[in-house]
């Protein structure tokens, strides 16, 4: 074995094999470190007044589940899942529950920018939270997913659906969630909104009425493989036959589920 630049550690002193040694150890508590703090989770709460557009002002309670730090010198946990109750003016409560887990299929992954009650419905705007996210919800363009509570349960709905009061309405929650370090227990109005000054981009802070041209810039189309992964449709579309993509397909352990040759082979 060549080990920087010697055959065989035989060929370097004592004292150098020992240096090795303390340097391999140090990497190794590094690691167990990194896999020590990937393992913990947290959570985050606080409270917040959102103002409705007819200047009503409720009450909304968010929470976060936290897993563990994406890099050692990360300064934020990961998101898990977010669960908001909203106290509505008749004192009864809603839930909006996500999940951000990008290994599976289901669509989820959305940051809330708006809520808003028009004739007694609630309505909510959101978008979607990282490119995967982008490409379950159909790449939406405005780049916003639309919700409002029906029956018990948030529907998701189309920009045509939506009440015209709130078109063009921006951002009455913390868009995201405040640094951990700097998180308080309650926010109100003019709190909310401060958190929010930093926003420019449009389709974090505003209800949209019209197409961008910015939607989907950077963030190509990308095909579930079934098992926790997603992979750019090239790979698919230029196999030279419906044949060999099937084939691609099984060699790459993907399901008839998820393969997408029907779509690009006739």
């Amino acid at each position: 074995m060549r080990l920087n630049g010697y055959d065989n550690l035989e060929g370097i002193g004592m004292s150098k094999q020992n240096g090795m040694m303390k340097r391999f150890a140090k990497l190794g508590l590094v690691l167990m470190l990194g896999s020590t703090i990937s393992a913990c989770s947290s959570s985050m709460r606080w409270k917040e007044e959102v103002k409705l557009h007819d200047g009503q002002i409720i009450v909304s309670e968010r929470n976060y589940n936290l897993g563990g730090y994406a890099y050692l010198d990360s300064s934020e946990r990961t998101p898990l899942d977010e669960t908001v109750t909203f106290k509505l003016p008749n004192g009864k409560n809603i839930e909006w529950k996500n999940d951000f887990s990008d290994a599976v299929p289901e669509p989820n992954s959305l940051n809330h920018f708006r809520f808003d009650i028009v004739n007694n419905v609630p309505y909510l705007a959101t978008y979607p939270a990282g490119c995967i996210s982008y490409n379950k919800w159909g790449r939406p363009n405005p780049p916003q997913v639309l919700f409002k509570y029906e029956g018990k349960q948030w529907k998701r709905i189309t920009l045509d659906e939506l009440p015209s009061d709130l078109i063009g309405t921006t951002a009455n929650v913390i868009v995201g969630r405040p640094a951990s370090s700097l998180l308080k227990s309650f926010y109100t109005v003019e709190g909310v909104n401060e958190k929010n000054n930093y926003i420019s981009t449009p389709e974090y802070k505003t209800i949209l009425r019209e197409p961008i041209r910015s939607a989907g810039q950077g963030c190509g189309e990308l095909i579930y493989d079934g098992r926790g992964g997603w992979q750019g449709p090239g790979l698919f579309s230029r196999q030279p036959s419906k044949e060999a993509c099937f084939k691609y397909c099984k060699q790459r352990e993907i399901t008839a589920q998820y393969c997408p040759c029907n779509r690009f082979f006739k």
